[in-house]
């Protein structure tokens, strides 16, 4: 299994690296690279953002490895888990409000005190205080991908009124590097745990540098600003409506809740299922955020010019090979007759799909949910999507160790069959909607069907 790692991390990589390499020989560079305050503006961001990102990754590759070495049982290590998913949800829903109540600029420097506080009580062997860690986690987690966006989007519009045509290409690129920093961190979390003999805590004492070193520079560089605040009852009862007088947007939020429901779980039962055959945790995670990048990049490929493959398209892929990944994990972990390798390689198909399914997610998103909706919508996507991952999370808790793993995939294979025939049900709902499709290339009509 240790080989096996190395050579698919390594297989992976060149694999990644060619094709970025031969999309940058063939993009032409656009208007917003070429104004040299829009680049200083990105740079001011990212420097903050890429750390902060960046410390985020390096907790992931160890964090199950973390509970055991505390000698936790896998029941005791689920609640952990359901504490930090209930976290995140919670705080998820009031994000919004109390980045706008408090200034984009001061959440994004709690956000680096709160964590680092969350990797502080890592040190300790303590159930409670590890408890009160993953709530510190769900508060940064929510802060993270609320404040950070939300602070770029009024400084480009507002302070620097720059064309807002231009946004999505800071936001590209910022995916792109948040995948080339989360396979760089499972290297260094796998170096100072494993190569330097630090131990599974070591990643999250590493983490609270670059933490700092977030917060410092925006509390120095960044200016502040706030926005006009909107009831969050009246940002969820407009969602509600939302949600339920359109059938796509229905859909859509049933297929998510689906997915990444299931994406959670296999975040928790990935370290479980390889850590017992010698793999090494970090470069397995950085395979698998190499699988992910390989899957955005077939994303962009397949909606080029050449491909000109539609996002539903894509979407539909991804959630098949999730379902061929799951029902191949009922047997390679059949208790007694376990594959290692057989269940790595169906890890990496399921991160490969999440490369495809959340940029054709996104591009859904955006075209099916109002603007001035989209906020209050999320926030019922994300409910069921949480509660599905805590339930089975709990399912497990109360099962044996070996038949429960493999049990889990079953039900995460039914959960992906229904959210297969959710994506056929909107398939059929929108396949004659040309507002779904990417912009044909060549400024010929589209054609009728999706």
């Amino acid at each position: 299994m240790l080989v096996t790692a190395y050579l698919v991390f390594v297989v992976l990589l060149v694999s990644c690296l060619g094709l970025e390499l031969s999309r940058c020989r063939a993009k032409p560079p656009g208007r917003a690279c070429s104004n040299p305050s829009f680049v200083r503006f990105q740079l001011d961001f990212y420097q903050v953002y890429f750390l902060a990102l960046a410390a985020d990754w390096l907790q992931a590759p160890y964090l199950y490895k973390l509970y055991q070495h505390y000698h936790f049982l896998e029941g005791q290590i689920a609640i952990l888990y359901v504490c930090g998913l209930a976290s995140t949800v919670l705080f998820g829903l009031v994000a919004s409000s109390l980045v706008d109540w408090l200034g984009r600029k001061k959440s994004c420097v709690l956000f680096s005190l709160t964590y680092s506080l969350c990797c502080l009580t890592k040190l300790s062997w303590d159930y409670f205080v590890l408890l009160v860690g993953r709530a510190l986690g769900g508060l940064s987690t929510a802060l993270l991908f609320s404040a950070f966006e939300a602070w770029y989007i009024h400084e480009h519009v507002e302070r620097h009124d720059f064309p807002a045509e231009w946004i999505p290409a800071t936001f590209a690129r910022a995916a792109f590097w948040n995948h080339v920093l989360a396979v760089a961190a499972g290297v260094a979390a796998e170096a100072v745990a494993c190569w330097m003999g630090l131990g599974p805590v070591a990643p999250f004492v590493a983490a609270i540098p670059l933490l700092a070193l977030a917060g410092a520079l925006a509390l120095h560089n960044w200016g502040e600003n706030y926005d006009r605040q909107r009831a969050f009852s009246r940002t969820c009862a407009g969602g509600l409506r939302c949600l339920l007088s359109d059938r796509r947007v229905l859909l859509l939020g049933t297929i998510q809740a689906l997915f990444e429901s299931v994406i959670f779980i296999f975040v928790f039962l990935w370290t479980p299922v390889l850590d017992p055959h010698g793999a090494p945790l970090g470069i397995v995670f950085s395979s698998f955020m190499a699988a992910s990048l390989l899957g955005s990049s077939l994303y962009r490929i397949a909606t080029s010019k050449r491909y000109h493959l539609q996002p539903m398209h894509l979407l539909s892929l991804a959630v098949l090979i999730v379902v061929f990944s799951l029902f191949m994990l009922t047997f390679s972990t059949s208790p007694g007759q376990e594959s290692p390798v057989e269940s790595f390689i169906a890890f990496l198909l399921i991160e490969l799909a999440c490369g495809l399914y959340f940029p054709s997610m996104s591009f859904l998103r955006r075209k099916v949910i109002p603007e001035t909706e989209q906020a209050g919508v999320l926030n019922w996507f994300r409910v069921p999507l949480h509660l599905l991952a805590c339930l089975g999370l709990l399912v497990l808790h109360d099962s044996d160790h070996k038949t429960g793993t493999r049990n889990m995939f079953s039900i995460c294979s039914a959960v992906m069959v229904l959210a297969l025939l959710a994506v056929v049900g909107l398939f059929t709902v929108v396949r004659h909607n040309a507002e779904l499709r990417v912009p044909s290339p060549t400024g010929e009509p589209h054609a009728p069907e999706l």
